[in-house]
């Protein structure tokens, strides 16, 4: 048995589940794939219909045979030599992307979670009509390059914006945060280039709190949140100084609605966020596959690293 983690040099988080790992009798492989190639090998053959041979780095082998659970928490960019031209570099990148990551994504072992999956669960339109077919509450939403479209969803009803993939840019150098945005009369009479690219909006949903489910395998572990600013009532994302914490538990009916969300999508691990309404009403936000929860853990005393580690112990069932 032997668990390999997939992870950056520096990540607290990783380390603790490395550790727990080791208390637990696991071997441990841990391997940052932009070490690859100066640092990291493959070289595996096929046999039987399954990839036989091994990982070499400087300080270990890894025999992909041997590998029962792949943890796939932060994997980083291939480094290639500096000397390479740019399109040397992108076909060099391809090749190992779809050779060793290849070979890696066909281990029969269990993955948390298996890098095909996560690219399926990355598309919030997918998630959202998802949830609602798995009997979880979701908000109006529209989609759209459209001004006339979100114009006439807008004239319904309180509406925000958000972003459909990462809210973080970089521009001239400088990191930049995209943060859920109610539209106001100044957005909506001026929609101009809204028509470059599809946008998301979404009718506002009240809120007593918002709640954060992290799940691991069976566990499923649930933080409130509760905004103590205007800032972080819109967005708990942009003030977490303003945030509390509290352990709950989300309502069966809710619970099932996840767990049938998660079987769907072919995930083990998620980290899924809710509006709980003035009313009691849970509805789903979204889906983090490869959410952080390292925060989650430290503000309510979750085991979330122990349920991790018995997880990649256990390995595929």
């Amino acid at each position: 048995m032997s668990v390999l983690v997939l992870a950056e040099d520096i990540d607290a988080s990783a380390d603790a589940v490395v550790r727990a790992l080791a208390d637990r009798g696991a071997i441990v492989h841990r391997v940052n794939t932009a070490w690859f190639p100066a640092q990291l090998s493959v070289s595996a053959g096929l046999h039987g219909g399954h990839w036989v041979g091994q990982l070499v780095t400087p300080w270990r082998v890894i025999d992909l045979e041997e590998v029962t659970a792949v943890w796939y928490r932060t994997p980083k960019a291939y480094r290639f030599p500096a000397e390479m031209s740019p399109i040397e570099r992108a076909h060099a990148n391809l090749e190992a992307k779809y050779g060793l990551g290849g070979v890696l994504s066909s281990l029969p072992a269990l993955w948390v979670n298996h890098p095909a999956r996560l690219a399926d669960a990355a598309y919030k339109p997918v998630q959202l009509v998802t949830a609602a077919r798995c009997g979880l509450d979701t908000p109006d939403t529209l989609i759209t390059n459209e001004s006339n479209s979100v114009e006439l969803f807008a004239a319904k009803g309180k509406t925000v914006t958000k972003v459909l993939g990462t809210n973080t840019i970089v521009e001239e150098g400088v990191r930049k945060l995209a943060f859920t945005r109610v539209l106001d009369n100044a957005d909506l009479a001026d929609l101009r280039g809204i028509e470059q690219t599809t946008h998301l909006f979404q009718r506002w949903v009240p809120k007593a709190f918002e709640a954060r489910i992290v799940v691991i395998g069976e566990y499923l572990t649930t933080a409130a949140i509760h905004a103590q600013s205007a800032t972080s009532y819109v967005d708990w994302r942009a003030d977490y100084d303003s945030l509390t914490y509290e352990l709950i538990e989300p309502p069966a009916r809710v619970t099932a609605g996840v767990r049938r969300l998660m079987k769907s999508m072919g995930l083990v691990y998620g980290a899924l966020d809710f509006v709980v309404q003035p009313d009691g009403v849970w509805t789903f936000l979204e889906i983090n596959a490869g959410g952080q929860y390292g925060w989650i853990e430290d503000a309510i005393g979750a085991p979330l690293t122990d349920q991790l580690a018995d997880l990649l112990v256990k390995g595929k069932q």
